[in-house]
């Protein structure tokens, strides 16, 4: 089967047909650095980060693009507060951003531009579309795109441009030329960073540095364009306006957006103060867990944050790791009915859920037959996604506990316990059982021995 992606720009699936053969260029928008990320963000690092995995084991090669916001309103504000300087507080949140990827699997983007270093492109682009009569300098020294200019405006969000020029109005600003003009250059306000430029100091509007980034790392026209679904009105409709007016070429061939973390029935937040950090949450999860939590629903549908569904896909991810307890894997068996079924579903617009219930399948069989290949299989098909990337053992003992014990103490108390059992002291056995039962540790006795894990 072919792989098929819904585009959001046409609502439907089609097959997908790279510019350049076996050769994909995706560029997917990123994090403005001023906090820590979010699990609304770690959905896209995760969405993104499975679609590209699962493109490089079709054959293609994948050039992944996802840019870092570090000039904003929100940056140059928490900088000010913070007392620092804005590099030094963006500096210091990108390093926070790639510990959060690495502890989710999250693989590094193939290039990572920083709309700071791309200041003579994004200059050149604008100046591109003022010379061609697309935007325009207006008198306070900021300058405007001209949105009426671009005759298929809209195409992408499905917006009709007469009820958006209606919402427009309601805020009037007499410095545009028309309401629904958006700004591409704004003029810099005091102890604001600044870059000169023709038409005065100042720095750029978003949507800007996004068309620039994206044509210079990946040209005029490219693969795969993505984000979050908040994105598509009206940061990614403005990209294609400019883009396609800067260069005179078709911008994207394909729109992809992923579906919000919901926490009561609300989008997932900063501005609304109902976020939870990654960084809190692996506090009290394993990183597979977090990973696993945002995959078995589509990516285009939303996912509801709780932590009854966090306890949830712990308990799925601790049956998938079960199964590889049991047998130990080899290497993974061939052409096999689960390795079909997997691919095909994968193929069906990335359909994770499905994919997800494979695995389940090949678990159980596992449990089933012992087979040592099925189990390497289940490795290998898990591992496209992410996860399953650690010994089953070393995965137990490694899940965030409210145990104060180290290894080290607990195997001293296993010995004790062995101890205990072979003196008949049964009641010193059961009281080192429930010593560790009260700090998430749960015994598993078998006749070669007792192990232990982190409930």
């Amino acid at each position: 089967m072919s792989l098929q992606i819904y585009n959001t720009e046409s609502r439907q699936k089609e097959i997908f047909c790279p510019i350049q053969p076996k050769q994909v260029g995706i560029y997917v928008c990123g994090i403005t650095v001023y906090d820590l990320c979010h699990i609304g963000h770690a959905r896209v690092m995760v969405v993104f980060d499975t679609v590209v995995r699962h493109l490089r084991q079709l054959g293609y090669q994948v050039n992944y693009v996802r840019n870092i916001t570090d000039i904003d309103d929100k940056i140059i504000k928490r900088a000010l507060e913070n007392n620092e300087s804005i590099q030094s507080l963006t500096e210091r949140m990108i390093t926070e951003m790639h510990a959060d990827e690495a502890a989710m699997n999250v693989l590094r983007p193939d290039m990572e531009p920083k709309a700071t270093e791309y200041m003579g492109e994004i200059k050149q682009m604008i100046e591109t579309l003022v010379q061609k009569g697309f935007a325009y300098p207006a008198a306070n020294g900021d300058v405007y795109f001209k949105v009426k200019s671009f005759e298929q405006y809209g195409r992408l969000s499905g917006k009709n441009i007469e009820d958006l020029e209606a919402g427009a109005r309601v805020e009037v600003n007499n410095i545009k030329q028309d309401p629904m003009d958006f700004v591409l250059w704004k003029a810099s306000k005091e102890n604001e960073p600044a870059w000169d430029s023709e038409w005065g100091n100042g720095r750029p509007g978003w949507h800007i540095e996004c068309s620039a980034m994206a044509t210079k790392c990946l040209g005029n026209h490219f693969d795969i364009h993505g984000g979050g679904m908040d994105l598509s009105f009206p940061h990614h409709e403005n990209e294609i306006a400019q883009s396609e007016c800067a260069t005179g070429e078709h911008y994207v061939n394909t729109w992809m957006h992923c579906g919000f973390v919901r926490i009561d029935d609300e989008k997932m937040s900063k501005s609304l103060n109902n976020f939870f950090t990654i960084r809190e949450v692996l506090k009290a999860f394993h990183p597979e867990v977090i990973r696993y939590f945002l995959l078995p629903s589509h990516y285009r549908s939303p996912v509801n944050y709780s932590q009854e569904n966090l306890e949830s896909a712990k308990a799925s991810v601790g049956r998938l790791y079960s199964a590889l307890e049991i047998v130990s894997p080899a290497e993974a068996t061939q052409n096999t009915e689960f390795e079909a079924e997997f691919m095909a579903v994968m193929n069906d617009d990335f359909n994770t859920p499905k994919a997800m219930a494979v695995l389940f399948e090949l678990a159980k069989e596992i449990n089933k037959s012992k087979d040592a290949g099925l189990a390497g299989l289940l490795v290998k098909l898990a591992n496209q996604m992410g996860l399953l990337e650690q010994d089953a053992t070393a995965f137990f003992k490694s899940q965030p506990s409210r145990s104060q014990l180290t290894d080290e103490a607990i195997e001293q108390l296993i010995v004790e316990r062995k101890e205990a059992r072979t003196n008949k002291d049964f009641a010193r056995s059961d009281e080192i059982r429930d010593l560790l039962s009260a700090q998430g540790i749960e015994l598993l006795d078998s006749p070669t021995g007792t192990t232990w894990r982190k409930a």
